[in-house]
Protein backbone atom coordinates (compact mmCIF):
# COMPACT_ATOMS: atom_id res chain seq x y z
CA UNK A 1 0.00 0.00 0.00
CA UNK A 2 1.29 3.47 -0.89
CA UNK A 3 1.61 5.90 2.02
CA UNK A 4 0.56 9.50 1.95
CA UNK A 5 3.33 12.12 2.02
CA UNK A 6 5.22 12.14 5.31
CA UNK A 7 4.32 15.77 6.02
CA UNK A 8 0.59 15.01 5.65
CA UNK A 9 0.33 12.03 8.00
CA UNK A 10 -0.51 14.11 11.07
CA UNK A 11 -3.11 16.24 9.30
CA UNK A 12 -6.86 15.72 9.35
CA UNK A 13 -9.43 16.93 6.86
CA UNK A 14 -11.58 19.98 7.56
CA UNK A 15 -14.99 18.97 8.89
CA UNK A 16 -18.16 20.76 9.96
CA UNK A 17 -20.36 18.03 11.48
CA UNK A 18 -24.07 18.27 10.71
CA UNK A 19 -26.99 17.07 12.80
CA UNK A 20 -30.64 16.81 11.77
CA UNK A 21 -32.23 19.70 13.70
CA UNK A 22 -35.02 22.23 13.35
CA UNK A 23 -32.72 25.27 13.53
CA UNK A 24 -29.20 25.01 12.06
CA UNK A 25 -26.95 27.96 12.93
CA UNK A 26 -23.47 26.46 12.80
CA UNK A 27 -21.95 27.10 9.37
CA UNK A 28 -22.09 30.89 8.83
CA UNK A 29 -24.27 30.56 5.75
CA UNK A 30 -26.69 33.23 4.61
CA UNK A 31 -30.18 32.62 5.99
CA UNK A 32 -31.58 33.61 2.58
CA UNK A 33 -31.07 32.36 -0.98
CA UNK A 34 -30.41 34.81 -3.81
CA UNK A 35 -33.44 36.77 -5.07
CA UNK A 36 -36.00 34.85 -7.10
CA UNK A 37 -35.31 37.19 -10.03
CA UNK A 38 -31.71 35.98 -10.01
CA UNK A 39 -32.83 32.35 -9.99
CA UNK A 40 -35.13 32.94 -12.96
CA UNK A 41 -32.48 34.81 -14.90
CA UNK A 42 -29.89 32.13 -14.13
CA UNK A 43 -32.19 29.30 -15.26
CA UNK A 44 -32.78 31.07 -18.57
CA UNK A 45 -29.06 31.69 -19.06
CA UNK A 46 -28.21 28.04 -18.35
CA UNK A 47 -30.36 27.01 -21.31
CA UNK A 48 -28.04 28.92 -23.63
CA UNK A 49 -24.77 27.28 -22.54
CA UNK A 50 -22.77 25.46 -25.21
CA UNK A 51 -22.08 22.44 -23.03
CA UNK A 52 -19.71 20.89 -25.57
CA UNK A 53 -17.34 23.87 -25.29
CA UNK A 54 -14.84 24.62 -22.56
CA UNK A 55 -15.59 27.62 -20.34
CA UNK A 56 -13.90 30.98 -20.73
CA UNK A 57 -10.54 30.17 -19.17
CA UNK A 58 -9.97 33.74 -18.05
CA UNK A 59 -13.51 34.21 -16.63
CA UNK A 60 -13.42 37.52 -18.50
CA UNK A 61 -17.02 38.65 -18.01
CA UNK A 62 -17.15 37.63 -14.35
CA UNK A 63 -13.86 39.32 -13.51
CA UNK A 64 -14.96 42.50 -15.27
CA UNK A 65 -18.19 42.53 -13.22
CA UNK A 66 -16.32 42.02 -9.95
CA UNK A 67 -13.82 44.71 -10.94
CA UNK A 68 -16.65 47.15 -11.63
CA UNK A 69 -18.15 46.42 -8.22
CA UNK A 70 -14.90 47.38 -6.48
CA UNK A 71 -13.69 50.12 -8.81
CA UNK A 72 -10.60 48.26 -10.05
CA UNK A 73 -9.47 46.71 -13.32
CA UNK A 74 -10.27 43.14 -14.35
CA UNK A 75 -6.51 42.48 -14.29
CA UNK A 76 -6.67 43.02 -10.51
CA UNK A 77 -9.21 40.22 -10.02
CA UNK A 78 -8.74 36.46 -9.79
CA UNK A 79 -11.76 34.17 -9.37
CA UNK A 80 -11.89 30.52 -8.32
CA UNK A 81 -14.01 27.75 -6.81
CA UNK A 82 -14.72 29.35 -3.46
CA UNK A 83 -12.34 31.51 -1.46
CA UNK A 84 -10.58 28.33 -0.32
CA UNK A 85 -9.37 27.63 -3.87
CA UNK A 86 -8.24 31.25 -4.07
CA UNK A 87 -6.17 30.65 -0.92
CA UNK A 88 -4.83 27.37 -2.27
CA UNK A 89 -3.77 29.01 -5.53
CA UNK A 90 -1.99 31.80 -3.67
CA UNK A 91 -0.13 29.30 -1.50
CA UNK A 92 0.86 27.16 -4.47
CA UNK A 93 2.38 30.26 -6.03
CA UNK A 94 3.88 31.97 -2.98
CA UNK A 95 4.07 29.27 -0.31
CA UNK A 96 5.37 25.73 -0.73
CA UNK A 97 8.43 23.79 0.51
CA UNK A 98 11.17 25.85 2.08
CA UNK A 99 8.84 28.81 2.71
CA UNK A 100 7.15 30.05 5.88
CA UNK A 101 3.51 31.04 6.35
CA UNK A 102 2.40 33.02 9.43
CA UNK A 103 -1.03 32.97 11.05
CA UNK A 104 -2.36 34.65 14.19
CA UNK A 105 -4.39 32.23 16.26
CA UNK A 106 -7.18 31.51 16.83
CA UNK A 107 -8.25 32.05 13.25
CA UNK A 108 -9.69 30.26 10.23
CA UNK A 109 -8.31 26.72 10.38
CA UNK A 110 -7.87 26.30 6.64
CA UNK A 111 -5.20 29.01 6.43
CA UNK A 112 -2.72 26.76 8.20
CA UNK A 113 -4.22 23.58 6.73
CA UNK A 114 -3.81 24.64 3.11
CA UNK A 115 -0.37 26.10 3.82
CA UNK A 116 0.81 22.78 5.21
CA UNK A 117 -0.70 20.88 2.29
CA UNK A 118 1.33 23.12 -0.03
CA UNK A 119 4.46 22.01 1.84
CA UNK A 120 5.10 25.29 3.66
CA UNK A 121 6.15 25.63 7.30
CA UNK A 122 3.49 27.30 9.43
CA UNK A 123 4.36 29.58 12.37
CA UNK A 124 1.67 30.79 14.76
CA UNK A 125 1.38 34.16 16.42
CA UNK A 126 -1.00 34.68 19.32
CA UNK A 127 -3.95 37.04 19.62
CA UNK A 128 -4.49 38.71 22.98
CA UNK A 129 -7.17 37.91 25.56
CA UNK A 130 -9.73 39.93 23.56
CA UNK A 131 -8.76 37.96 20.43
CA UNK A 132 -7.18 41.07 18.87
CA UNK A 133 -3.81 41.48 17.18
CA UNK A 134 -1.16 43.02 19.37
CA UNK A 135 1.37 45.21 17.49
CA UNK A 136 4.23 43.80 19.58
CA UNK A 137 3.21 40.26 18.62
CA UNK A 138 3.04 41.26 14.96
CA UNK A 139 6.60 42.54 15.14
CA UNK A 140 7.79 39.46 17.03
CA UNK A 141 6.39 37.01 14.49
CA UNK A 142 7.46 38.95 11.41
CA UNK A 143 10.89 39.78 12.82
CA UNK A 144 11.62 36.26 14.06
CA UNK A 145 10.38 34.23 11.09
CA UNK A 146 10.36 36.62 8.08
CA UNK A 147 7.41 34.73 6.54
CA UNK A 148 6.94 34.69 2.80
CA UNK A 149 3.16 34.75 3.39
CA UNK A 150 1.24 36.28 6.30
CA UNK A 151 -2.48 35.68 6.86
CA UNK A 152 -4.93 38.04 8.47
CA UNK A 153 -8.62 37.23 8.75
CA UNK A 154 -10.80 40.28 9.47
CA UNK A 155 -13.54 39.98 10.56
CA UNK A 156 -11.81 37.00 12.07
CA UNK A 157 -13.34 33.53 11.99
CA UNK A 158 -14.27 32.12 14.51
CA UNK A 159 -14.09 35.18 16.78
CA UNK A 160 -15.80 37.83 14.62
CA UNK A 161 -13.28 40.49 15.67
CA UNK A 162 -12.56 43.29 13.18
CA UNK A 163 -9.00 44.62 13.26
CA UNK A 164 -8.55 48.43 13.20
CA UNK A 165 -7.24 49.89 9.97
CA UNK A 166 -4.10 51.16 11.71
CA UNK A 167 -3.18 47.67 12.93
CA UNK A 168 -3.78 46.16 9.50
CA UNK A 169 -1.64 48.84 7.89
CA UNK A 170 1.18 48.19 10.36
CA UNK A 171 1.05 44.50 9.48
CA UNK A 172 1.18 45.24 5.75
CA UNK A 173 4.07 47.67 6.09
CA UNK A 174 6.06 45.33 8.35
CA UNK A 175 5.54 42.05 6.49
CA UNK A 176 8.54 40.98 4.39
CA UNK A 177 6.37 39.00 1.94
CA UNK A 178 2.79 38.66 0.74
CA UNK A 179 -0.08 39.61 3.05
CA UNK A 180 -3.37 37.79 2.47
CA UNK A 181 -6.36 39.49 4.09
CA UNK A 182 -9.31 37.12 4.25
CA UNK A 183 -12.51 39.17 4.14
CA UNK A 184 -15.15 36.47 3.83
CA UNK A 185 -17.33 38.49 6.22
CA UNK A 186 -16.27 42.06 5.43
CA UNK A 187 -19.66 43.20 4.15
CA UNK A 188 -20.98 42.86 7.70
CA UNK A 189 -18.27 45.08 9.20
CA UNK A 190 -17.68 48.82 9.17
CA UNK A 191 -14.55 48.92 7.01
CA UNK A 192 -12.62 46.91 4.41
CA UNK A 193 -8.96 46.53 3.54
CA UNK A 194 -9.91 46.83 -0.14
CA UNK A 195 -9.07 50.51 0.22
CA UNK A 196 -5.46 49.52 0.96
CA UNK A 197 -4.88 47.50 -2.23
CA UNK A 198 -2.27 49.13 -4.49
CA UNK A 199 -0.31 48.04 -7.53
CA UNK A 200 3.01 48.41 -5.69
CA UNK A 201 1.87 46.69 -2.48
CA UNK A 202 2.23 42.89 -2.06
CA UNK A 203 -1.17 42.30 -0.50
CA UNK A 204 -4.49 40.84 -1.60
CA UNK A 205 -8.02 40.87 -0.24
CA UNK A 206 -9.99 37.63 -0.58
CA UNK A 207 -13.80 37.60 -0.78
CA UNK A 208 -16.54 35.01 -1.25
CA UNK A 209 -20.03 34.78 -2.74
CA UNK A 210 -21.06 32.29 -0.04
CA UNK A 211 -22.11 34.70 2.71
CA UNK A 212 -23.54 38.04 1.56
CA UNK A 213 -24.68 36.74 -1.82
CA UNK A 214 -26.31 33.60 -0.40
CA UNK A 215 -24.48 31.39 -2.90
CA UNK A 216 -22.64 28.87 -0.73
CA UNK A 217 -23.81 26.08 -3.06
CA UNK A 218 -22.04 27.69 -6.01
CA UNK A 219 -18.55 27.68 -4.41
CA UNK A 220 -17.32 30.97 -5.87
CA UNK A 221 -14.67 33.29 -4.47
CA UNK A 222 -12.19 35.87 -5.68
CA UNK A 223 -9.34 38.15 -4.75
CA UNK A 224 -8.48 41.75 -5.51
CA UNK A 225 -4.78 42.54 -5.71
CA UNK A 226 -1.93 43.86 -7.86
CA UNK A 227 -2.15 42.88 -11.53
CA UNK A 228 1.38 41.42 -11.52
CA UNK A 229 0.42 39.06 -8.70
CA UNK A 230 -2.82 37.98 -10.41
CA UNK A 231 -0.84 37.20 -13.58
CA UNK A 232 1.49 34.87 -11.67
CA UNK A 233 -1.43 32.74 -10.51
CA UNK A 234 -1.94 31.43 -14.04
CA UNK A 235 1.19 29.35 -13.52
CA UNK A 236 -0.42 27.15 -10.87
CA UNK A 237 -4.19 27.25 -11.41
CA UNK A 238 -5.67 24.35 -13.36
CA UNK A 239 -6.90 25.15 -16.88
CA UNK A 240 -10.62 25.84 -17.20
CA UNK A 241 -10.98 25.56 -13.42
CA UNK A 242 -14.06 27.80 -13.27
CA UNK A 243 -17.04 26.27 -15.08
CA UNK A 244 -19.39 28.25 -17.31
CA UNK A 245 -22.45 27.88 -15.06
CA UNK A 246 -20.54 29.25 -12.08
CA UNK A 247 -19.26 32.20 -14.07
CA UNK A 248 -22.82 32.96 -15.14
CA UNK A 249 -24.15 32.66 -11.61
CA UNK A 250 -21.61 35.10 -10.23
CA UNK A 251 -21.97 37.62 -13.03
CA UNK A 252 -25.76 37.68 -12.71
CA UNK A 253 -25.61 37.98 -8.92
CA UNK A 254 -23.72 41.25 -9.20
CA UNK A 255 -26.83 42.83 -10.74
CA UNK A 256 -28.54 42.56 -7.35
CA UNK A 257 -26.27 44.66 -5.16
CA UNK A 258 -29.17 46.63 -3.68
CA UNK A 259 -30.95 43.45 -2.58
CA UNK A 260 -27.75 42.13 -1.05
CA UNK A 261 -27.16 45.39 0.82
CA UNK A 262 -30.66 45.15 2.28
CA UNK A 263 -29.90 41.65 3.53
CA UNK A 264 -26.65 42.78 5.08
CA UNK A 265 -28.49 45.48 7.03
CA UNK A 266 -31.01 42.92 8.25
CA UNK A 267 -28.30 40.48 9.35
CA UNK A 268 -26.35 43.20 11.17
CA UNK A 269 -29.51 44.27 13.01
CA UNK A 270 -30.29 40.67 13.96
CA UNK A 271 -26.67 40.16 15.03
CA UNK A 272 -27.06 43.00 17.50
CA UNK A 273 -30.33 41.50 18.76
CA UNK A 274 -28.59 38.17 19.32
CA UNK A 275 -25.68 39.88 21.08
CA UNK A 276 -28.05 41.68 23.44
CA UNK A 277 -29.96 38.46 24.11
CA UNK A 278 -26.75 36.58 24.89
CA UNK A 279 -25.48 39.36 27.15
CA UNK A 280 -28.67 39.15 29.22
CA UNK A 281 -27.33 35.86 30.61
CA UNK A 282 -24.06 35.02 32.42
CA UNK A 283 -22.30 34.76 29.07
CA UNK A 284 -19.25 36.54 27.68
CA UNK A 285 -20.01 37.85 24.18
CA UNK A 286 -17.16 38.64 21.79
CA UNK A 287 -17.91 41.80 19.74
CA UNK A 288 -18.50 40.71 16.14
CA UNK A 289 -18.33 42.40 12.76
CA UNK A 290 -19.40 39.23 10.93
CA UNK A 291 -22.62 37.26 10.45
CA UNK A 292 -21.95 35.18 13.58
CA UNK A 293 -21.12 35.64 17.25
CA UNK A 294 -18.62 33.81 19.43
CA UNK A 295 -19.67 33.47 23.06
CA UNK A 296 -18.60 31.71 26.27
CA UNK A 297 -20.90 30.79 29.19
CA UNK A 298 -19.53 31.69 32.61
CA UNK A 299 -21.49 29.28 34.80
CA UNK A 300 -21.54 26.08 32.76
CA UNK A 301 -19.30 24.23 30.36
CA UNK A 302 -19.55 25.20 26.72
CA UNK A 303 -20.15 21.60 25.70
CA UNK A 304 -23.00 21.32 28.18
CA UNK A 305 -24.65 24.43 26.72
CA UNK A 306 -24.17 23.08 23.19
CA UNK A 307 -25.84 19.81 24.18
CA UNK A 308 -28.67 21.70 25.87
CA UNK A 309 -29.33 23.74 22.76
CA UNK A 310 -29.21 20.57 20.67
CA UNK A 311 -31.86 19.04 22.92
CA UNK A 312 -34.06 21.97 21.83
CA UNK A 313 -33.25 21.15 18.18
CA UNK A 314 -30.95 24.16 17.79
CA UNK A 315 -27.47 23.52 16.39
CA UNK A 316 -24.59 25.98 16.86
CA UNK A 317 -20.86 25.43 16.33
CA UNK A 318 -19.05 23.84 19.25
CA UNK A 319 -15.63 25.48 19.41
CA UNK A 320 -15.01 24.46 23.03
CA UNK A 321 -12.43 21.82 22.15
CA UNK A 322 -10.40 24.05 19.83
CA UNK A 323 -7.06 25.45 21.01
CA UNK A 324 -7.44 28.82 22.80
CA UNK A 325 -11.26 28.61 22.69
CA UNK A 326 -12.16 26.65 25.81
CA UNK A 327 -15.94 26.64 26.44
CA UNK A 328 -16.62 28.82 23.38
CA UNK A 329 -19.57 28.37 21.05
CA UNK A 330 -20.39 30.20 17.80
CA UNK A 331 -23.86 31.02 16.52
CA UNK A 332 -24.64 32.10 12.96
CA UNK A 333 -27.18 34.87 12.43
CA UNK A 334 -30.25 33.25 10.87
CA UNK A 335 -33.74 34.37 10.02
CA UNK A 336 -35.74 36.31 12.59
CA UNK A 337 -37.63 33.14 13.51
CA UNK A 338 -34.43 31.07 13.80
CA UNK A 339 -32.74 33.69 15.96
CA UNK A 340 -35.77 33.87 18.26
CA UNK A 341 -35.77 30.06 18.55
CA UNK A 342 -32.08 30.17 19.50
CA UNK A 343 -32.64 32.85 22.16
CA UNK A 344 -35.63 30.95 23.59
CA UNK A 345 -33.63 27.72 23.74
CA UNK A 346 -30.68 29.54 25.28
CA UNK A 347 -32.85 31.02 28.03
CA UNK A 348 -34.35 27.61 28.77
CA UNK A 349 -30.96 25.92 29.02
CA UNK A 350 -29.13 28.50 31.13
CA UNK A 351 -32.07 28.89 33.53
CA UNK A 352 -32.60 25.15 34.02
CA UNK A 353 -31.57 23.92 37.47
CA UNK A 354 -28.46 21.78 37.59
CA UNK A 355 -29.19 18.09 38.17
CA UNK A 356 -28.85 17.02 41.79
CA UNK A 357 -26.87 13.84 42.35
CA UNK A 358 -28.40 11.19 44.55
CA UNK A 359 -26.34 9.55 47.28
CA UNK A 360 -25.83 6.48 45.11
CA UNK A 361 -24.56 8.67 42.25
CA UNK A 362 -22.19 10.76 44.34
Amino acid sequence: MISVRDDLRALEGYHSPQVDVRVRLNTNESPFPPPQEWATEFAEAIAGIDWHRYPDRGATTLRAAIAALHGVNAANVFAANGSNEVLQTLLLAYGGPGRTVATFEPTYQLHAQIARISGATVVEGERNAEFRLDPAEIQRVLGTYAPEVTFLCSPNNPTGVVEPAAVVMELIESAPGLVIIDEAYAQFSDWSALELVREDRPMVVVRTFSKTWGMAAARLGYLVGPSWLVAELDKVVLPYHLDTAKQLAGTLALRYVVAMDDRVRFIVAERERLAAGLAAHPIDVIPSGANFILFRPRQMAGRALWEGLLAHSVLVRDCSGWPRLADCLRVTVGTEEENTAFLDALAAVVSAPSPVLSISES
